[in-house]
């Protein structure tokens, strides 16, 4: 058997990503292939259409819907302000009026001969895409966005909340195993992403919000206080939209677990270097890993063609990582990958492979069991 097809989790200090940012809605495209951006840079920009607002003028004049019209002050498709009339009657010989006052913002966008009613749209929404990340532009998508291409490290964490943001990395514990505290945090951290050990609470996430933190790392993160964080339990979808006012990203999973070192290693390498991180993550179909991007200054050292996908399988000396009980969250080589079946406790018949966690002992598994550690 050449290969197993295993899930993989990436951690790597040279890769070369591409991300594509995208509209909406068809817009303005502002940058050129070739540019330099920053994460900041805004590369795309439309509008979307505002809200409707009905009013049943009508009914507020004393008139016939088919004679609505002939009642606005301003014809269809005008402006108005918050507060402006933009329909008035008259009766008593011009001694009475009934006016529409505008509830909103925006302009007239029709009137029904058959309600009386006529529709207010308010004022466009702007919507811009950011570069996300410190790169060049590869690609084009006309009136759509852009493809950005980026060169540096690459980790990817297995759950986060929160949305993308960019900052200064700083490592805020002695180790991967120490705890993130309160007191890592001050009027300096504002604006940073701040890298834990082994665990953070409620509490301190709170504390890391007031002072203005963009992003939290950590290894783990108890289920219960993910809840009191959001506010809800949190089902089986895409999270990333969360507005929690910072993302966290969880590298190894819920509970008090030490941080990989070598993830807390390579983490610690990109200290005061700009990165981008996302904790959009989804478990279902369409795989999505929440992710610190740390481009490098000049682009040194990275893999020239080397992309975030996998190729390839799963081969032995590959790193991997177990996810289910009982050897969870530990990291190990593949020493051999045994190509016929071996029963289970259960008497299942599965594939299975050995690891060396690094104390000199091996250990068979269930490849089901693990996820692959790409470099």
């Amino acid at each position: 058997m050449a290969h197993s097809y295993t899930p993989g989790l990436k951690v790597t200090g040279s890769t070369t990503l591409r991300r594509e940012r995208k509209l909406p809605l068809p817009g303005d495209v502002l940058v050129q292939v070739g540019q330099r951006v920053s994460a900041s840079d805004i590369v795309a920009r439309t509008q979307l259409p505002g809200n409707v607002q009905a009013v049943n003028v009508a009914n507020l004049l004393g008139v016939l819907p088919e004679d609505v019209e002939e009642f606005l002050t301003k014809p269809v498709g005008s402006h108005v302000e918050k507060g402006e009339v933009f329909a008035e009657s008259k009766s008593f010989f011009g001694l009475f009026r009934s006016k529409c006052h505008a509830p909103v913002q925006g302009s007239i966008e029709s009137v029904s001969k058959v309600t009386g009613q006529v529709l207010l749209r308010e004022e466009p929404i702007p919507v811009e895409v950011d570069a996300y990340v410190d790169g060049t532009i590869v690609e084009v998508h006309p009136r759509s966005g852009v493809t950005v291409e980026t060169r540096g490290a690459f980790i990817q964490g297995i759950f986060g909340v929160g949305g993308e943001t960019c900052g200064e990395l700083r490592v805020s514990v002695s180790g991967p195993e120490a705890p993130l505290e309160e007191r890592a945090f001050d009027a300096s951290s504002r604006g940073k992403v701040i890298v834990g050990g082994a665990y953070v609470t409620t509490a301190v996430l709170r504390k890391a919000i007031a002072q203005g933190v963009k992003a939290v790392v950590v290894g783990g993160f108890d289920d219960h206080d993910l809840r009191q964080l959001l506010g809800y339990d949190l089902g089986v979808a895409i999270t990333g939209s969360e507005e929690l006012g910072i993302t966290l990203i969880v590298t190894e999973g819920f509970g008090s677990i030490p941080m990989a070192s070598r993830t807390f290693e390579l983490l610690r390498s990109c200290e005061g270097r700009h990165v981008s991180v996302s904790g959009a993550t989804q478990i279902r179909a369409g795989v999505q890993r929440p992710e610190i991007v740390a481009p490098a200054a000049d682009g040194a050292g990275a893999r020239e063609g080397a992309h975030d996908s996998v190729e390839g399988g799963l081969k032995t000396g590959d790193m991997v990582r177990v996810i289910r009980q009982p050897y969870f969250g530990r990291i190990g080589k593949v020493t051999a990958l045994p190509p016929e079946l071996m029963p289970l406790e259960t008497e299942a018949r599965v594939r299975v492979l050995e690891v060396d966690f690094g104390n000199g002992s091996r250990t068979l598994l269930p490849r089901a069991n693990v996820e692959m550690i790409e470099s």
